[in-house]
């Protein structure tokens, strides 16, 4: 599978309010062994409308393009993304109604999610138990029981996982049609490829300890990426946690792509990958 991409790029998103974001970034690199490097946005900084227009550009090229956002919400369990909402029998019918109930600048989701609070959305203690929001995908729950910490119905904390997932589903309706999306496309023959990541998932296997999987100098980026066949990285003008994520997760989409496994995971059966989508680099 690495021979079908000739390029990797992983991109680290935000649901932040706004038309600017200084917390995307996307960093990409060539087959081979050298170090991925940022993309500089055409602006200041990086506009979600902004990096749907350099994938569309490019939706030609043998590229496999990872997101750092859940690209669909928990189905099965349930058996409805939003129970008691406006049904969404698939992904593409939730990304749909999200785009069409959203009103906000540069695809944002904050509207859709507002509207919904208290009844499908964890803003605060206002809204009641945290615990009566939480719940999983598939992909988000290991064999041994364990959950990721936290859920697209999650509209607080830094990670903002709801904002960040919902806003996402509204720029993959723009890409829809135009770029394959995994796994509710196939894996095409050529052109883009666009895959949901998880950037804990990359540092953990670039040998970074569990609960420390962010990296905040060129040491620590450098000890990741040569865990994963790469070369030093070029030195950064700051080390923050988005541009360290994308760099290590660009160099490990490389390096994961060709393993079989990560491509047909044991649970991903096709109402899954129809329904809630999968998280790459799960098996």
């Amino acid at each position: 599978m690495a021979e079908r991409f000739t390029g990797f790029v992983a991109i680290d998103w935000s649901g932040a309010h706004g038309t600017a974001h200084p917390g995307i970034r996307m960093a990409y690199c060539a087959n081979g062994r050298s170090a991925p490097t940022l993309v500089p946005p055409p602006c200041r900084a990086w506009s979600r409308q902004g990096v749907a227009d350099w994938l569309l550009a490019r939706a030609d090229e043998p590229l496999l393009v990872g997101f750092d956002f859940s690209f669909s919400a928990p189905f099965v369990e349930r058996g409805a993304h939003l129970p008691g909402d406006t049904p969404t029998p698939d992904a593409r019918s939730l990304w749909a109604y999200v785009d069409d109930s959203s009103d906000d600048p540069d695809l944002g989701a904050r509207s859709f999610l507002e509207a919904r609070r208290g009844r499908h959305f964890y803003f605060g203690a206002a809204d009641g138990r945290k615990a009566d929001f939480l719940h999983w995908r598939t992909c988000e729950v290991a064999a041994d029981g364990r959950r990721k910490p936290s859920t697209v119905y999650d509209a607080i904390g830094a990670s903002q996982v709801a904002k960040a997932s919902f806003a996402g589903m509204r720029m993959l309706r723009r890409l829809d049609g135009r770029v394959a999306i995994w796994p509710f496309d196939p894996v095409p023959a050529m052109g883009m490829l666009v895959v949901e990541i998880y950037t804990t998932i990359a540092a953990g296997d670039a040998g970074r300890p569990r609960g420390r999987s962010k990296m905040r100098s060129a040491e620590a980026l450098d000890d990741a990426l040569t865990h994963l066949g790469s070369e030093q990285h070029q030195p950064l003008s700051r080390y923050d946690d988005h541009s360290t994520d994308a760099i290590l997760t660009a160099a490990w989409l490389r390096a994961v792509a060709n393993r079989a496994d990560l491509w047909r995971p044991a649970g991903l059966t096709a109402q899954v990958a129809q329904t809630e989508g999968w998280t790459f680099g799960v098996s």
